[in-house]
């Protein structure tokens, strides 16, 4: 009987020890590995100039159109990275963004959605964007992804 007394106490011994190495052991890891992370996600994201960077937070967006069809469009704009506060605020207005660029397109008239004119919707996007920023201002939008799927009559 003492000695499975013994057992049972050495083995819950050598588990707590298990435990707390294995914490210690996973703090350290997770520390590394995070700073490994950003270190590999910056390169990435810089254009030429060093201190640039695409801002392509508003993912692909799909669009309903006046006539039934649907617009897909990605959007994307150079933005200094070293401005935190602008930066930040560019985060914050995701949702904005998309809904200006959403209601811009969807109030289009039919006869205009056949042939967009894709310099006076940048500029008039852009001019929308910048209206509701307060800390910087946007320079250039770059459209990708663009294109219309005609809805199935």
């Amino acid at each position: 009987m003492k000695i499975l007394i013994r057992i049972l106490i050495s083995a819950a011994v050598i588990l707590a020890a298990l435990i707390v190495i294995g914490t210690i052991f996973a703090f350290s890891r997770s520390q590394d590995a995070s700073v490994k992370t950003e270190q590999t996600k910056e390169p990435a994201l810089f254009l030429s100039g060093g201190d640039t960077r695409v801002f392509s937070g508003l993912g692909r967006l799909r669009i309903p159109l006046s006539n039934s069809s649907v617009m897909i469009l990605s959007i994307a704009f150079p933005y200094l990275a070293v401005d935190t506060a602008f930066t930040e605020e560019l985060a914050a207005k995701i949702g904005d963004f998309r809904t200006i660029t959403t209601d811009y397109f969807s109030s289009l008239p039919p006869e205009k959605i056949i042939n967009i004119d894709e310099d006076a919707a940048k500029k008039e996007i852009l001019r929308r964007f910048n209206a509701g920023l307060r800390l910087g201002r946007i320079d250039a939008l770059y459209f990708s992804d663009m294109m219309i799927i005609d809805a199935a009559k």
